[in-house]
């Protein structure tokens, strides 16, 4: 009997040493499903990217119209005949932001 006792706690020994610090332990499987969650994050992500980048390539496909909003708005474009006004709003100051 006292043989059988000393084998058992020794097996229980060994499957808790497995269970936290050996081959495939919690902690490990834990930290997977952490990188697993953040993975699907960046997915989801690059997904939505990936969405958005093939319905600007529609567009541009398609008509005049994106092409030219492009042309505005990164190159700073304008049609002939056209005036381009700039509206910039004035910087606030530190001193009136404190005051309030």
């Amino acid at each position: 009997m006292k043989r059988l006792l000393i084998a058992m706690f020794m097996l229980l020994g060994l499957l808790q040493y497995r269970l936290w610090w050996g081959q495939n332990s919690l902690p490990e499987s834990f930290q997977l499903q952490e990188q697993i969650k953040l993975q699907r994050e960046s997915n989801a992500k690059l997904i939505e990217r990936n969405q958005v980048l093939k319905e600007e390539i529609l567009d541009l496909r398609r008509g005049t119209e994106a092409l030219e909003e492009r042309a505005r708005n990164e190159l700073g474009m304008v049609k002939q005949g056209e005036t381009f006004f700039r509206v910039v709003g004035e910087p606030q100051r530190k001193a009136e932001i404190g005051e309030h």
